[in-house]
């Protein structure tokens, strides 16, 4: 990791510009003259933008002004011209970004769409439906309104018989039956659609990416995923690993979920699982019980997929989010670590290459990895959540769901997607105003 104890100025790290264009920016990236020929206008859905820690806070002031990629300050390569804002009177710091930049904000989505008119006037959207004050279940969900401001998307671009690239950060819906909606709609009105975790995106140890078509035949996810927002990000990172397994992605078969003392248990009992956490364990060296040290806050989401492949999730700490699978002819188990945030708190830079592929698919109109990937990793999300329960009642040791519908079946084509070269440099961001 690169290390800076200076502060950098706008102007420098806006000079740092020049060293992307040597770089390169990625394959299959669009050309720089097309992209000054026409800038992507992008109205910015979101449900609340208070803290620097949100989402809403990461992914837009990236759109606005550049972002860090392959170890230099990238322009944007779009224009911001309109907000929705869900939670308007506890999002100050979206009032202030919006009011400096000179970024209208709307009363609602169709006029942020629209521009105040009566047609799609965007050639894009970027709907960020994370954090906020909104009601959770006895199942751990959180109510984001993604779904319900998703869904007003969709009318617009009904009503003006044309549609645009979609961006929606994290998983679609707590529902099944909502994201499955939600995907359907891309696929019937032609759009690209885009989101998920930003972890499969960053810096990797070591900076490698399985081959299409290794010959996984077990895997596991050791990360925090103590609850549904940090399980997603275990989760997205699972599938963007095996997916890439010999045959291509099958579907999902079955997911339950097993909290607490009896996750150990079930380790014990198969040793597949195991014997790939414990390879995780000595490659931190870490000491023997580091992760079973606290047993009640221990849990383990098992996926079994269509064509036989396992997997499991093991909610640890110390592991940051590390993916380990047993492949095929090989002794040693595959190992890639997503760690080393920039901080103590530069967070601003946690999902600098997700900005990256979101102006990407703006500027091309195709989706940087498949659409299917997001639909299975949101179910997984969502089926590990109702393992636990059942006519509402709680069990620790959660129902094996069946998941027939989960048949999402596509063989991935792309190349590695991680951030890669020299981090970011630890500094605040500067945004021209006081907080």
């Amino acid at each position: 990791m690169t290390e800076s104890n200076r502060r950098f100025t706008r102007r420098e790290m806006l000079e740092t510009s020049s060293k992307a264009a040597l770089a390169g920016m990625a394959a299959g990236s669009a050309s720089q003259a097309a992209a000054q020929q026409k800038r992507p206008r992008i109205a910015c859905v979101v449900t609340y933008w208070a803290a620097p820690g949100s989402h809403a806070d990461w992914i837009i002031t990236k759109l606005l002004d550049g972002y860090w990629w392959k170890g230099a300050h990238t322009p944007s390569r779009v224009d911001v011209v309109s907000a929705y804002i869900h939670q308007l009177q506890e999002s100050g710091l979206g009032q202030k970004v919006c009011k400096s930049k000179g970024i209208p904000i709307y009363n609602t989505v169709a006029e942020a769409l629209t521009l105040g008119g009566k047609e799609l006037a965007v050639d894009g959207v970027v709907l960020v439906g994370e954090h906020g004050i909104y009601h959770r279940n006895l199942k751990g969900q959180t109510y984001y309104p993604r779904w319900f401001l998703y869904q007003q998307i969709m009318r617009v671009f009904e009503q003006s018989k044309r549609s645009v690239p979609v961006f929606n950060d994290k998983h679609l819906s707590t529902s099944w039956d909502e994201a499955k909606w939600m995907f359907d709609k891309s696929r019937e009105l032609n759009f690209p659609l885009f989101g998920g975790s930003s972890i499969p995106f960053y810096y990797r140890k070591p900076e490698i990416e399985l081959d299409i078509d290794t010959p996984i035949k077990n895997s596991i996810v050791a990360g925090g995923s103590g609850d549904e927002g940090s399980l997603f990000h275990c989760v997205d990172v699972l599938q963007a690993f095996v997916e890439r397994r010999k045959g291509g992605e099958t579907g999902v078969a079955s997911v339950q979920c097993i909290r607490g003392p009896e996750t150990w248990t079930w380790s014990d009992r198969n040793p597949w699982a195991g014997n790939l956490l414990e390879a995780v364990r000595t490659t931190f060296n870490l000491k023997p019980e580091q992760f079973r040290e606290n047993p009640r806050g221990s849990t383990v989401t098992i996926v079994e997929y269509r064509d036989g492949t396992k997997a499991a999730i093991y909610s640890v700490r110390g592991a940051g989010w590390t993916y380990a699978g047993d492949i095929e002819g090989r002794k040693d188990p595959a190992i890639v670590s997503m760690l080393g945030w920039p901080g103590p708190y530069s967070q601003y830079h946690a999902a600098n290459a997700f900005e990256h592929w979101i102006v990407e698919m703006m500027l091309t109109r195709k989706e940087p990895y498949n659409a299917e990937r997001l639909l299975l990793s949101t179910g997984i999300t969502s089926f590990n959540q109702e393992s636990n329960w059942e006519n509402g009642r709680y069990s620790a040791v959660g129902r094996r769901v069946q998941t027939p519908y989960m048949d999402m079946a596509y063989r991935t084509t792309r190349g590695p997607m991680f951030n890669t070269g020299p981090r970011p440099p630890v500094i605040p961001y500067i945004r021209g105003f006081e907080k």
